[in-house]
């Protein structure tokens, strides 16, 4: 299999590393930085800086990692080359040209999945299958949590000239759509109920940095889900309360509780200490690649992407200081 890795920042770095431990040996990569060929290089890959001589190469897939306002343009390329396609999250920073992309991937039965590296941690994925297994009882009610400190995501680089920073296609409510993801993962299709939303100016920037969000579910359950890049620590959890009990995972601790009626809580998941962070984005890939193997369909199709996309973007423009 050959596959194409389109942007070369840090994640898609990361995606090129990972996909040769996989044993894709096939490897492609487009970059408009001249600077970046050393990234593909040290990966194996060709390198390309005009993505249209990669796509004359012929690919199968294409991972699409540039900056989120370049994701639409690069997926609707691959896509019209017959490539699969795994597109970073967000899946844009808006709808426009979603309806087209979906259109073009349909017609030509292509396999196309956003990425979602959380659905992958061993702590949000037992969360869900404990979930889909009665543990809790009914649903009834959500809290998903993200704070972190964007100058320290990554500090060789500065942060007031990422992709995080544009006004356009940047702020909280994209670069976090994780954990919206994990909302409407856990507990089904939902409308956005109400939203705040507090500017990053602390941090200098003109975008979202912090929103609190509510949802209702159809299913009949609501969510809150808190999304910050200025908080000073990193913090990142869920808990599912049930009619039966709830559940409750911390990125901190490598283990789910579930606090039964007696409400006292039980270790009811658990995982090594020693697992690291980039066993998510491997296995997310690894999925992917299997998928288009088996020739299943993947986790976070483009219509689920979708209705994250919808969520984020109904709360940028509507949801109020309060």
């Amino acid at each position: 299999m050959r596959v194409a890795v389109l942007g070369l920042g840090s994640i898609g770095a990361r995606h090129l590393r990972n996909l040769r431990s996989l044993g894709v040996s096939q490897l492609l990569a487009y970059d408009p930085r001249p600077e970046s060929a050393s990234v593909a290089e040290a990966a194996g890959a060709a390198f390309f800086d005009d993505p249209n001589a990669l796509f004359a190469a012929g690919p199968d897939a294409a991972v699409v990692a540039a900056p989120t306002d370049r994701h639409l343009p690069l997926a609707l390329g691959a896509a019209r080359h017959g490539c699969h396609l795994f597109l970073e999250k967000p899946l844009s920073h808006t709808t426009d040209g979603l309806d087209a992309l979906e259109r073009e991937v349909a017609a030509r039965g292509l396999a196309a999945m956003v990425a979602c590296n959380m659905r992958f941690h061993p702590g949000p994925a037992a969360v869900r299958r404990l979930l889909a297994a009665g543990a809790a009882g009914r649903p009834l009610a959500a809290r998903v949590v993200t704070e972190s400190y964007l100058p320290r995501w990554r500090p060789a680089s500065d942060y007031r000239a990422s992709y995080s920073a544009s006004p356009e296609s940047g702020g909280v409510l994209l670069d976090c759509i994780h954990e919206i993801d994990l909302a409407l993962w856990f507990l089904g299709p939902a409308t956005l109920a109400g939203a705040a939303v507090l500017p990053a100016s602390g941090i200098g920037l003109a975008v979202d940095g912090l929103a609190e969000l509510l949802l209702a579910h159809a299913c009949g359950a609501v969510s809150s889900v808190r999304l910050s890049f200025v908080s000073r620590d990193y913090h990142r959890a869920c808990r599912v309360v049930g009619e039966e009990g709830t559940l409750a995972w911390d990125f901190h601790r490598p283990e789910v509780l579930c606090f039964g009626p007696d409400g006292v809580a039980r270790t009811v998941a658990q995982w090594s200490p020693d697992w690291e962070v980039n066993a998510m984005y491997r296995d997310e890939m690894r999925h992917f690649l299997d998928c288009l193997v088996r020739g299943d369909a993947p986790q976070n199709p483009l219509s689920e992407a979708r209705a994250s996309l919808d969520v984020a973007l109904a709360a940028r423009n509507g949801g109020g200081r309060p």
